[in-house]
């Protein structure tokens, strides 16, 4: 039996970032013996295009004929589709602990979601202070090669309810990590704010919590969150962030 490693890999990537529905959609295109160009916009999503060219690519590196990458995706998609319809939900929290009820700490959870994370992960946090074991994760996660995003609000979108320094001055020197903001011109409410703490790793795993990214919010105050595991909610979650920044409400924030 033929063993094609690149092209294997390329599809596990793709399918960390796309649906079932639109891994079976490109297999489709595939088995048709669409041409790289025509497949790659089998889909008219953000990030499709970004996940299916190099997984093309891949294929054509390896040599493999478009019918057994067909299969090979339909298979991959049918496996992910019956992983996500298992969804494990756990109880996150900061503060105070009671010891006959055994909860994760939400330091413990941020830190070991950073880095389980293989492709690709987003943050989103009002308030973000430099916390040493996540910054550590964050870097580490950056070397071995994961996209990571966060989103962040600005003292100047707080309006004064932040002080000190910016947010994103919390993840400086963590080359190729992207920052984003939510711009003042494209809220569409005088007192908006991107009041969002959210995580997402490898659209496979949500933390949704009232904990902001420092200290305080990850060891001191009294939080709670939910960790997510399968089912479509980190999917979604991290469907909404990239076409919140396709469509320009979520924009770059100048280094």
């Amino acid at each position: 039996m033929t063993w094609y490693p690149r092209f294997e890999t390329a599809a596990e990537a793709a399918a960390h970032r796309i649906s079932p529905v639109h891994l079976r959609q490109l297999a489709d295109r595939l088995e048709a013996s669409s041409p790289d160009e025509v497949a790659v916009q089998a889909v008219p999503l953000p990030g499709f295009t970004e996940a299916a060219t190099p997984l093309l690519a891949a294929r054509q590196s390896d040599g493999v004929p478009p019918e057994q990458a067909a299969a090979y995706l339909r298979g991959l998609a049918a496996g992910r589709q019956q992983g996500a319809a298992s969804v494990q939900v756990e109880s996150v929290w900061s503060g105070p602990k009671t010891h006959p009820v055994p909860v994760r700490s939400t330091a413990q959870v941020l830190v070991g979601l950073v880095g389980a994370a293989k492709h690709e992960l987003l943050l989103m946090t009002y308030s973000a202070r430099e916390h040493p074991p996540l910054t550590a994760a964050l870097q580490a996660a950056l070397d071995r090669g994961v996209a990571v995003t966060a989103v962040v609000e600005t003292l100047q979108g707080a309006a004064g309810a932040l002080a000190g320094k910016e947010p994103a001055a919390a993840f400086a020197g963590l080359i190729g990590l992207q920052i984003w903001h939510w711009p003042i011109d494209k809220r569409t409410e005088e007192y908006a704010r991107m009041h969002a703490k959210t995580a997402v790793a490898d659209r496979a795993v949500l933390f949704v919590s009232s904990a902001n990214l420092t200290q305080s919010g990850a060891d001191r105050n009294m939080e709670a969150g939910l960790l997510v595991r399968g089912g479509t909610a980190p999917q979604r979650a991290a469907e909404h962030i990239a076409e919140l920044c396709s469509r320009g409400v979520l924009a770059r924030l100048a280094s």
